[in-house]
């Protein structure tokens, strides 16, 4: 399930918390700082940029076993989900409300994000920091829709 969704305008601003967005196909989310090539990134071209996933119980096990407190638009990733083992969806095609992605990469942390929070999150994400994604078809997501994964892709 999505718990939140998060753009940033452009390189390092925060990121705004938003109940719903749009998703382009080959792009990602309307409004975002990589759909518009602005993200501090854009200059390496991946489909993987297009949308990026983390799971809450990864920013809640930052808090509950290291002491480290983050919001969950401050790790920098579009989509918050519960429920969901993220690090399984490589290579793989899933739906979130509307809209069919394909896992790309896990996203781990980078010295961008630890420079934007605290440097501890450095090392406490590496491998629990989320997955990269490419949109595979327009639509809509929405704050409490559901995932499925896409046997026909």
């Amino acid at each position: 399930m999505i718990v939140s969704i998060h753009i940033a305008e452009r390189e390092s601003a925060p990121m705004m918390s938003i109940p719903s967005a749009r998703i382009t196909a080959g792009k990602g989310i309307e409004g975002d700082r990589y759909f518009t090539n602005s993200g501090t990134y854009s200059h390496k071209p991946n489909p993987g940029r297009e949308l990026t996933l983390i799971e809450i119980e990864s920013i809640e096990a930052l808090q509950r076993d290291l002491g480290i407190v983050i919001v969950p638009g401050d790790a920098r990733r579009n989509i918050v989900t519960r429920g969901v083992a993220l690090n399984h969806l490589v290579g793989t095609a899933f739906q979130l409300g509307e809209v069919s992605l394909r896992g790309i990469s896990l996203c781990e942390p980078c010295s961008h994000l630890a420079g934007l929070t605290q440097r501890e999150v450095l090392p406490a994400l590496v491998h629990r920091g989320g997955l990269r994604a490419q949109a595979l078809s327009d639509g809509v997501v929405r704050v409490g829709d559901s995932f499925v994964l896409d046997s026909s892709r």
